[in-house]
């Protein structure tokens, strides 16, 4: 009878401290700029120091077609310059409109987004290695069917 009652008591300790690692991993943030430092039972090292900014290779030509409500897609390009200036081109398929627009670009999210500012063009893009992921406005991932669309390609 001791020994069901030692294991039992030492069944319930396992089971209460994996629901404690459980609700702690619960609580932690995906956006590395809100993580706290770990702690000595979590074993984890985040990494503050790299970001897309200061860790990719950035600078350079992107292309891909996104969506169009009204045509087949639109034929985009930004080139990022080391420089912190863009260019952006928009061509509209079937159609005779092409926007053309520069500026300049700001780094947000620690160094994960760019913000490009020109007189046409108002964009987020998140940096990933070799392409430009599209946000919305309010600067969250574009969701929908159509998500895998609004990524431009880093072209070599």
């Amino acid at each position: 009878m001791k020994k069901t009652s030692l294991f039992a008591g030492i069944f319930f300790l396992v089971a209460l401290a994996s629901c404690t690692s459980n609700n702690n991993k619960q609580f932690e943030s995906k956006d590395t700029a809100n993580q706290v430092a770990p702690d000595s039972t979590t074993h984890e090292h985040i990494d503050h120091e790299h970001n897309s900014q200061n860790s990719l290779d950035w600078n350079g030509t992107y292309k891909g077609v996104y969506p169009c409500a009204d045509c087949p897609g639109i034929e985009t390009t930004v080139v990022l310059n080391n420089d912190g200036t863009f260019s952006y081109t928009g061509v509209y398929q079937e159609r005779d409109t092409k926007i053309e627009d520069t500026g300049k670009f700001m780094w947000h999210d620690n160094g994960s987004v760019v913000h490009l500012m020109g007189k046409e063009v108002n964009m987020k893009l998140r940096v990933g290695e070799n392409q430009l992921i599209s946000l919305d406005q309010d600067g969250k991932p574009i969701e929908g069917p159509l998500k895998d669309h609004y990524v431009l390609k880093k072209q070599n």
